[in-house]
């Protein structure tokens, strides 16, 4: 599937991953949209977490009530987002832990904590296939609009 990402949704994940982690901890986001709308991202969300160099933890109250969020507002995650220190690549960590691990699910990891431009220079994407992130292309999956 590709999905259709608004520049404003990308720039303020951006932001928030810089305001969050400061160019020294891991941060994570989600892009969210409507059910009604698949193909469409409409949002970014910052979960609640706790971070350091290399991860984060996701506190469980929070995703409790976003779970339930989801379900009232009626929207689906798109993708899930999130920064390594250094170069991007999908870590045993992140195939271990993700939001959902559903067929065609994906995982964004952007490099230097998003230090660096704006956008998926160096980025790294991984797509749920027959149940394991596999390395996918982001223009196949991400237009930005």
């Amino acid at each position: 599937m590709r999905y259709a990402l608004p520049k404003a949704v990308l720039h303020s994940t951006f932001e928030q991953f810089r305001k969050c982690g400061c160019g020294r901890n891991e941060c994570q986001t989600l892009w969210v949209g409507p059910n009604a709308r698949p193909h469409l991202i409409t949002e970014v969300v910052h979960p609640l977490h706790s971070a350091s160099p290399v991860g984060f933890n996701v506190d469980g109250d929070w995703l409790s009530d976003f779970w339930m969020r989801l379900a009232t507002d009626n929207l689906g995650i798109r993708v899930q987002c999130h920064t390594h220190p250094g170069s991007a690549y999908h870590s045993a960590t992140d195939d271990e832990g993700p939001i959902l691990k559903t067929e065609g699910f994906l995982s964004l990891v952007i490099p230097r904590f998003a230090t660096g431009p704006i956008g998926f220079d160096d980025a790294f994407l991984a797509c749920v296939e027959r149940g394991e992130f596999r390395e996918a292309s982001i223009p196949n999956h991400l237009e930005i609009v």
